[in-house]
């Protein structure tokens, strides 16, 4: 059962400095959270709460937030509206996918004059007929129902059959309490453990085709099966004569990188001459989230982490590093790394030849 601790609260207050007490946002929604508690003491200034998404199954200790004007309570575990008389500033309330049968309990907030939206789509209660006739006259100051603006003439309407409407809604809402009443007692009868592998072929099929009833006890079981299967368990210790996993080599001990791959990816190295590259190209599971590959390109190789487990492989030529790209295929999952070589450097020009020299036969002196 997670608690709300002051500790939580604080955590969720980083946008107030970790001040609780002139808190007026609070945001505390899918924390597993069972019971509502303590804000009405901590945070006497809460505007807007958000508590969506948790484990709860009653709504309490909220009356003396007097200045509260949005509450959140879509997706938990209610089954009646009540104890919301005290939130007096109170104009939007969302209670989206909860139990909520007991529709005459939404009668209470004709004490929240501020009131003007309200959301229980999702609940049992907005599949009785005559729903929405009933809350427009029950809640006169209410503007909008699930979303819809509830227009003066109907209103007028929902008024004029509101006694035969009355007489329905309390009829389908007694049907509902059984229903549920019953349901809790078969919750509370002790079920033998089922084991499915024991089970013949035509057991098993009728064993998965069965329904279960989607109700706040189930609800809460699903939770405590998830919360289960989260679970990680320690890794076993290993026995001291055992010896630890040997780590792989990248490089030499004199620093010269090493080809490897542990893992036995298949790959292929292209040299490009036409385009002056080389192309890595590495095949990869083809739904392995790229978020856990890593590439790295060194001039005289190439390094691709996989889930942490290292492919590398030393390049017969020097690559830019800074050219290089990678590209990775939606279809097959397939990784493309580009590597550009350096331009060929200029060849040198060749040597002048020297000048041919004038041989003149030796002209002898005059004498």
């Amino acid at each position: 059962m997670v608690l709300i601790t002051e500790e939580l609260v604080r955590k969720r207050a980083e946008h107030n400095e970790k001040e609780i007490f002139s808190l007026e946002e609070l945001s505390l929604h899918q924390c597993d959270v069972e019971r509502i508690q303590h804000l009405d003491r901590w945070c006497r200034r809460l505007r807007i709460l958000y508590l969506q998404s948790n484990l709860i199954e009653k709504i309490e200790n909220v009356s003396r937030l007097k200045e509260l004007e949005y509450l959140n309570l879509a997706l938990n575990s209610i089954e009646r509206v009540e104890n919301l008389e005290g939130c007096e500033s109170l104009t939007k309330l969302d209670l989206t996918l909860n139990f909520i049968g007991e529709l005459t309990s939404v009668a209470s907030l004709q004490h929240n004059e501020h009131l003007r939206e309200l959301y229980l789509t999702g609940n049992p209660c907005a599949d009785y007929e005559g729903y929405r006739d009933w809350v427009a006259v029950t809640l006169p100051q209410l503007q909008t129902l699930d979303g819809t603006r509830i227009e003066h003439s109907e209103r007028i309407t929902a008024r004029q059959r509101f006694s035969a409407v009355q007489d329905e809604i309390i009829q389908q809402q007694k049907c509902y309490l059984e229903k549920r009443r019953k349901q809790k007692e078969s919750d509370r009868e002790a079920k033998p453990e089922v084991n499915v592998d024991e089970m013949t072929e035509e057991e098993r099929k009728k064993f998965w085709s069965e329904t279960t009833a989607y109700t706040p006890e189930s609800r809460r079981e699903l939770h405590r099966q998830v919360a289960a299967s989260r679970a990680v368990p320690p890794p076993p210790e290993r026995p001291p004569w055992e010896a630890p996993p040997r780590p792989i080599r990248l490089v030499t001990d004199d620093g010269r990188p090493l080809n490897v791959n542990p893992t036995g990816l298949k790959f292929e190295l292209e040299d490009d001459e036409e385009q002056h590259r080389l192309v890595l190209r590495l095949d990869l599971y083809k739904h392995l989230d790229t978020s856990l590959l890593e590439v790295d390109v060194q001039p005289t190789h190439v390094t691709v982490l996989v889930r942490q487990r290292p492919f590398q492989l030393v390049l017969p030529e020097e690559v830019l590093t800074d050219s290089s790209t990678v590209q990775r295929s939606q279809v097959t999952g397939q990784l493309v790394v580009t590597m550009p070589k350096p331009a060929p450097s200029a060849a040198p020009p060749a040597p002048a030849a020297p000048a041919a020299e004038d041989h003149h036969p030796e002209v002898p002196p005059l004498i």
